[in-house]
């Protein structure tokens, strides 16, 4: 692959996970038991959809779940995603959403965290301890002209995944290191839908991200166990990763795959990584974005069942066409059948609360 046809577009930090060590709150902003009847009151209603709270003066959503890790609660906003407990240790666990990072950067939410747990009651008693963190190199590639057997890697497992033939994701290792190599566009559109990357790409097309997932017992042997840790040393964590633990091949006839000649991409990413502090760093506000674009998708479905109401009522009314403006009228005298409007009222206002609390 010649070096031009390849830019970086982008890197950052996806995911966060972090322990915070913090003294408990102060019951009259943040009320366990009164959490307790409410998460009981939702496993009664058999509901799975959480309720809004206002907790320390920000609103979450509270689950009516605990969490897989033990906790008890699960509150999740925009921002943050929240697990706690009043016996827990550590007291809350929490996790930094990709829109979020993306939005105001890993620093700038955990200083967000503190303040929070500050207007609630709590002190810190220890320094917060990382847990994972997810690192992200995203280029444009016009064509991929690599495979499986071009990796090199200290991991012993590997797999790839398919779509229509064609291999969409590459992925290496298993528990505290994951390394994905993956078509990001075709993951926003399987999956994600975090369409708003296009904006921090300038492209909605050709971009393969190379994606670290690391866990703590990495993490603390490259001495990052908190915030400050993660800007000193992430750098010589990620030259560790690129140039020694994962690597990115041109195969030959040589049976040593370690003499294989580094593909462009991969000593490009190697160059990039000893450059990190100098390459700009991008936010976004993704939200607008993504409502534009989930606006587009109810609208081509709305269209599609309007096309076949009126094919329907062709049927019935042995009609050999309908204009459009008749099946608006078939579909707004149906629609004013059904309409209720507390029940109109009460699910918009539902919906708007979902979105602005981060399910968007």
């Amino acid at each position: 692959m010649p070096i031009e046809a390849l830019k970086l577009l982008l890197h950052g930090i996806d995911t966060v996970q972090c322990a915070y060590y913090l003294t408990p709150p102060a019951t009259k902003h943040f009320d366990f038991a009164k959490l307790a009847i409410v998460k009981e009151q939702l496993r009664m209603d058999k509901s799975r959809e959480p309720r809004a709270v206002v907790l320390g003066g920000t609103e979450f959503f509270l689950h009516p779940y605990g969490s897989a890790s033990g906790y008890p609660f699960v509150l999740t906003n925009e921002d943050f995603k929240i697990e706690c407990g009043e016996f827990n240790s550590p007291s809350f666990f929490v996790t930094f959403p990709s829109q979020a990072l993306w939005r105001r950067s890993a620093p700038v939410l955990h200083d967000q965290f503190l303040k929070w747990a500050r207007t609630i009651g709590c002190d810190v008693e220890q320094p917060e301890s990382l847990s994972r963190v997810d690192w992200c190199f995203d280029y444009s590639l016009t064509a991929r002209d690599f495979d499986q057997d071009s990796f090199v890697s200290k991991s012993d497992k590997d797999s790839q995944h398919r779509e229509h033939g064609e291999v969409q994701t590459f992925t290496l290792g298993k528990g505290d290191i994951v390394l994905r190599v993956y078509d990001k566009v075709a993951e926003i559109k399987q999956q994600s839908a975090k369409v708003w990357f296009h904006r921090l790409w300038g492209q909605d097309e050709h971009v393969w991200r190379i994606e670290w997932q690391v866990r703590k017992p990495l993490l603390k042997a490259f001495w990052i166990r908190t915030f400050a840790d993660l800007q000193e040393h992430q750098g010589r964590l990620l030259q560790y990763l690129a140039e020694y633990h994962d690597t990115l091949r041109i195969p030959t006839e040589d049976s040593n795959r370690s003499r294989w000649t580094l593909h462009p991409l991969w000593a490009d990413l190697q160059q990039r990584i000893g450059e990190l502090h100098t390459i700009e760093t991008k936010t976004v506000e993704g939200k607008e974005l993504v409502l534009d674009e989930r606006l587009m998708r109810l609208t081509i479905s709305v269209y599609g069942y309007l096309k076949r109401m009126a094919a329907v009522s062709c049927v019935k009314r042995k009609q050999s066409m309908m204009s459009e403006e008749e099946a608006f009228t078939v579909l707004g005298d149906r629609l004013r059948q059904l309409f209720e409007p507390l029940s109109w009222k009460a699910d918009v206002q539902k919906r708007m609360k979902a979105i602005e609390l981060g399910e968007w």
